[in-house]
């Protein structure tokens, strides 16, 4: 029964996040600083949730075949590589790595 509680509460939440998120007036919104903001949140959750991934396990740090990987993903997009270029070098990386490590 608490599953559907929290269930519930969470549907009720978004409900009222997005309601005050449509009650706040337009002028608002076309300040500077808040578009400046909204531009870049995406990516600052976007990499907080990337470095997550790669270098937590549970409780502690991690720093394995992956951190190859992403080392070689942003070695490919300072050379300014292609999207699929630079996926295609993140996993080759990590599999070698992890294919030499055992």
């Amino acid at each position: 029964m608490n599953v559907w509680i929290a269930i519930g509460v969470t549907a009720l939440g978004c409900y009222v996040v997005k309601l005050v998120g449509l009650l706040v007036p337009a002028g608002a919104l076309e300040r500077p600083l808040v578009r400046r903001l909204a531009a870049l949140l995406p990516v600052a959750l976007l990499a907080a949730l990337t470095a997550q991934q790669t270098f937590a396990d549970g409780r502690e740090l991690v720093l394995d075949a992956r951190l190859a990987g992403v080392a070689a993903a942003a070695v490919a997009l300072l050379l300014r590589a292609p999207f699929l270029l630079v996926v295609a070098a993140a996993v080759l990386v990590t599999a070698g790595v992890r294919a030499l490590g055992g």
